[in-house]
């Protein structure tokens, strides 16, 4: 038992690699490695929408939302990505049955105009409020400026008035 100090060292070294070894493969099986990332209906429902009722699949409560959901069960249960699911669901029941309009042609304006007119407003705003200000401070101050001098008969009466408290 008088092995080599370098002996026992490098026979822990493999017995510690073999056990990570094991624990990654436990932890991360080869076949989930490569898969690809399934789906559940909770992820969909909210995306898509009932072609019947016009309401997000998740709170439609008609007929066509249960044959909806079953196919997308179905979907589901073949493996089927999001996407893939999307896809088939517009051949299905057309670009209805999409939550949003996918992201091209005219309504392309559905996610472009918004945040253009936020920007706008916002632009209209950084330049219109400094003016405003400067009017109203402008404004405010020849107010005060020209006020007109009181009447000498007023002043004398202030006068009086303000004698007879100090006194």
């Amino acid at each position: 038992m008088n092995e080599p100090r370098w002996r026992r060292s490098a026979a822990r070294a493999a017995a510690g690699a073999a056990t990570a070894l094991l624990a990654a493969l436990v932890l991360f099986p080869p076949s989930a490695v490569g898969a690809t990332p399934r789906t559940s209906l909770t992820a969909i429902w909210n995306d898509v929408m009932c072609v019947a009722c016009h309401e997000p699949l998740a709170v439609a409560q008609s007929p066509q939302a249960y044959a909806e959901r079953s196919y997308i069960r179905t979907l589901i249960a073949q493996g089927d990505t999001k996407a893939q699911i999307e896809r088939a669901l517009v051949a299905q029941y057309g670009p209805a049955v999409l939550g949003k309009p996918p992201a091209h042609g005219f309504n392309l304006t559905v996610y472009i105009l918004p945040p253009a007119i936020l920007l706008i407003g916002a632009a209209t705003l950084a330049v219109t409020l400094p003016r405003w200000r400067r009017r109203a401070r402008a404004a405010a101050s020849a107010r005060t400026s020209r006020a007109p001098p009181p009447d000498p008969a007023d002043a004398a009466r202030l006068e009086q008035e303000l004698a007879r408290f100090e006194g």
